[in-house]
């Protein structure tokens, strides 16, 4: 039976973005792992039947969205000696709105460090808020290998996020 492209685009796109988006803060960079998420989708099913669309997507465009943080950064420090800088979601006040674009893009480069896996797991509990069973089907791992991974990268992106806090007060 020939998958329908156009109802999958139509009902997951939106989600598709919203992943990409949350995860890269960049319109453009959001809309090349959309095209990517597709075209990784269309091999995929073409080799082997989907079980959850939705899951599947979002796992996808989390990976996808992963690894053009990870180049963006990697490009920018190899460009410029400076910390890269990504806008985030605006607050309320000035200084709430800064604090919050500081925080977003610590978190984005503390994801980039983390081990693939465990970012990948942290990105679809926290962004695209699935369960650790969702989790564990669409990674073909257990349940208790998702809420160990998951518990090490909170852990680490702590690590992380505190050491570029003590950083940028000293």
């Amino acid at each position: 039976m020939p998958i329908d492209w156009p109802t999958i685009l139509r009902i997951h796109g939106p989600t598709v973005w919203r992943t990409a988006l949350a995860i890269l803060n960049n319109e453009p960079d959001a809309a090349d792992c959309f095209q990517e998420t597709f075209q990784s989708a269309l091999a995929a099913s073409q080799k082997h039947p989907i079980r959850h669309w939705p899951a599947f997507l979002k796992r996808i465009a989390t990976a996808r969205a992963l690894d053009m943080l990870r180049k963006r950064i990697r490009h920018r420090k190899h460009e410029s000696h400076e910390e890269p800088t990504m806008l985030a979601a605006t607050g309320p006040t000035p200084p709430q709105h800064a604090e919050s674009q500081e925080l977003a893009a610590r978190l984005r480069r503390a994801l980039s460090r983390l081990p693939t896996l465990q970012s990948e797991i942290y990105c679809l509990r926290h962004l695209s808020d699935l369960t650790y069973e969702q989790i564990a089907t669409e990674l073909s791992i257990s349940t208790d290998s998702v809420g160990v991974n998951l518990h090490r990268a909170r852990t680490r992106l702590r690590e992380l996020l505190e050491s570029a806090s003590e950083v940028n007060h000293d």
